[in-house]
């Protein structure tokens, strides 16, 4: 009996490891060359650039409007914490200025009135 447990818990195992994870509407390819991020089926592509970074925001793979939204990206580069002001700059972009982005960093973007509604962006750069 127990051998057949066993069996039965290992193939429900395998199993799960075998399916494939599903996508919330599209791909999530990044169009900037950016590092992207969904959540609640929308797409944050973040683009690390020498004074700062752009977000791009995108619902169902269209762009989506950035008027009104704000908040605050921190970055984690080992034990030092950095933060700046995130705006809104034009179309479906967002900017932050005056944070230095690097290979292993990892950041949190805190965001205001993204649709009504306020949400956190997790981001790692490789």
């Amino acid at each position: 009996m127990k051998m057949k447990h066993l069996i039965s818990v290992a193939s429900l195992a395998i199993s799960c490891l075998s399916m494939s994870p599903v996508m919330a509407h599209g791909d999530a390819k990044p169009l900037h060359g950016g590092i992207v991020q969904q959540v609640n089926d929308l797409s944050f592509e973040l683009v690390a650039q020498a004074d700062g970074a752009t977000i791009y925001l995108m619902d169902h793979d269209k762009p989506m409007a950035s008027k009104g939204i704000t908040g605050k990206l921190t970055v984690l580069q080992g034990t030092n914490k950095f933060e700046g002001e995130i705006k809104e700059a034009g179309d479906n972009t967002l900017r932050v200025m005056g944070v230095k982005l690097g290979k292993g960093d990892k950041l949190v973007a805190a965001l205001s009135n993204v649709g009504g509604k306020s949400m956190t962006v997790r981001f790692t750069i490789k």
